[in-house]
């Protein structure tokens, strides 16, 4: 009898999930409960001044309002209080000294309730924030932003007079500011780390193949436009004290020693590394420091680079690895990334072979099932799931969805804003319509949810079908046969877990007299990964719900 309820289950919700993708055209598209990692949803789309969370059934859960003069600037995180950092700008830009596509002005933090708490402002002829931030576990904020060089400072620096056509240079800088005192309190300049071989005569004068941890000051790709590099992402490792930022014009990403003092940052010895400010590492086009060929070329455009360990274990298998959205990776179709940075934690630097640094390719190279229905050529975003899901964002179609190791679709929701205004179920939406530059999917457990109202409140669409979770989520609680799977058996560090037939299970290890060994874990997703190496040898139990179903173990 179970048999024949789970193959109805199976049947019923891929004939419902079938026929809400066919029918439905914004919001929420499909959504399998038992494969989707549950939690909650974070975007801050263009053309419009809110921040949203939203459930797995697309319904509003909160939503942090501002004026309609602001625009995204153009990322936005909560912090496990429940404070939101974001980054914005004014929605008029004529006026402003320094424009370009991720400009923003402002950082802040807003209470739960909205409330300003702090707020940093930096857009003048100078510098500008753009594109992204980081927030440290001190709550200090990591940024990035542009800096503008004249000609004169450009020509200076060993710059091909070919390549200032605007009469001026955006190079990028990162900075670190306290938001208690308001100080600048460390920052990293990428002027102090040039290298050229174009003037003998001005500064920067090299080598450029044998000096891979410079920045070659004559490598472009937009003919020297003012807006040179366009860097778009930037990421903090606390545990190895570094920044990873990439820059789509080179396709590449690169990572920088925090470790330094401000003097050391602007030079090339000091901190942990030993390198100052200069190059820890660099992928994803050799050709940028005269290494290799376009064959080697491993990042296309690339965006949202970052290391894995935000709401991941470290008994993930990606766990520190790096991720990143692909977004030209073809002609007509956008890859999402994983590669592993070549980390000696021994010698603390990237090890290279031949003066170029590793690796050659990929630990994984997904696409979207249908691979031409993803081609977003900018903004976009990749996270991996603690369950193992992936959550893409393809940025220029406004499409988010989650894809499962076997690349299933999970879930699946598209953007329902048209400049910023809401749009009707029903309505078909073009390419950048409804810009959203990242996705992110916050736990159901998150901290900064403990006490929080999350309860629906309505749709960002208009004429919302209402009816998919209520007719699909009671489904997923009836059946009990969970299927219980686990591999390696025998194993001796890590095993995944493996189960289908609910949103929510709890899950957790005894030995052969029933004896707790592992704790009881609430999960979601059908997927986990169980650090067992603590197990002496032996045979145990792994049980969901403590005696519904159990499977047994064999530790060695």
């Amino acid at each position: 009898m179970k048999k024949q309820l789970l193959s109805t289950y199976i049947i019923f919700s891929f004939l419902l999930s079938a026929a809400i993708a066919q029918d439905n055209t914004v919001g929420l598209l499909s959504y399998n409960p038992g494969q989707a990692y549950e939690g909650f949803n974070l975007i801050f789309p263009h053309n419009q001044p809110n921040v949203y969370l939203l459930d797995n059934c697309g319904e509003i859960a909160h939503v942090w309002e501002d004026s309609s003069d602001f625009r995204p600037g153009n990322t936005a995180y909560i912090m496990p209080n429940g404070d939101l950092y974001k980054a914005k700008r004014h929605s008029a830009i004529g006026n402003d000294a320094i424009w370009a596509g991720g400009g923003g002005a402002i950082i802040e933090i807003r209470s739960w309730d909205n409330d300003l708490i702090w707020s940093f402002e930096m857009n003048d002829s100078l510098n500008r924030l753009h594109h992204d931030f980081s927030i440290a576990e001190n709550g200090n904020v990591l940024a990035l932003a542009w800096e503008n060089k004249t000609m004169a400072e450009a020509l200076q620096a060993g710059r091909d007079t070919a390549l200032i056509p605007d009469g001026e240079v955006w190079s990028e800088w990162v900075f670190e500011i306290d938001p208690n005192t308001n100080d600048i309190i460390w920052e990293w300049h990428l002027w102090d780390h040039m290298v050229q071989d174009f003037d003998q005569t001005k500064d920067n004068f090299g080598v450029v193949a044998d000096s891979p941890e410079l920045l070659n000051i004559n490598f472009t790709t937009n003919d020297g436009g003012r807006d040179w590099l366009h860097s778009n992402a930037l990421d903090f490792n606390p545990l190895l004290n570094q920044i990873v930022f990439s820059s789509p014009f080179m396709n590449e990403a690169y990572i920088i020693d925090h470790s330094t003092t401000t003097a050391q940052a602007a030079s090339h010895s000091g901190g942990l590394s030993g390198d100052g400010g200069d190059f820890m590492y660099r992928w994803g086009n050799l050709l940028a420091y005269n290494q290799g060929t376009s064959d080697d070329q491993t990042m296309f455009f690339n965006h949202d680079v970052r290391w894995v360990d935000d709401f991941v274990s470290p008994t993930h298998p990606l766990y520190g690895k790096m991720s990143f959205f692909n977004n030209r990776a073809g002609a007509d179709f956008s890859s999402f990334n994983v590669f592993t940075p070549p980390w000696d934690m021994y010698e603390w630097r990237y090890t290279q072979t031949n003066g170029v640094w590793g690796p050659t390719t990929y630990d994984l190279d997904l696409t979207h099932p249908t691979p031409t229905d993803v081609f977003s050529t900018g903004l976009s975003s990749l996270q991996v799931l603690d369950n193992g899901n992936f959550l893409v964002c393809a940025g220029r179609q406004g499409y988010i969805f989650e894809l499962t190791p076997n690349n299933d679709l999970a879930w699946e929701y598209v953007t329902p804003l048209k400049m910023g205004q809401s749009v009707s179920q029903g309505d078909t939406l073009q390419i950048n319509n409804n810009l959203t530059y990242r996705a992110e999917r916050y736990p159901a457990d998150f901290e900064g949810f403990n006490g929080r109202d999350l309860s629906p409140k309505g749709w960002l669409e208009l004429n919302p079908d209402t009816n998919f979770c209520d007719e699909i989520l009671p489904v997923f609680t009836q059946f009990d046969n969970f299927q219980l799977a686990l591999y390696p058996n025998p194993a001796t560090d890590r095993i995944t877990i493996e189960w289908e037939g609910g949103v929510w299970v709890d899950v957790d290890v005894v030995d052969i007299m029933g004896r707790q060994v592992i704790a009881l874990m609430r999960l979601t997703g059908g997927r986990k990964y169980l650090d067992v190496s603590s197990l002496t040898n032996g045979m145990y139990f792994v049980r969901i719900n403590q005696q519904e179903a159990s499977k047994l173990l064999i530790a060695r």
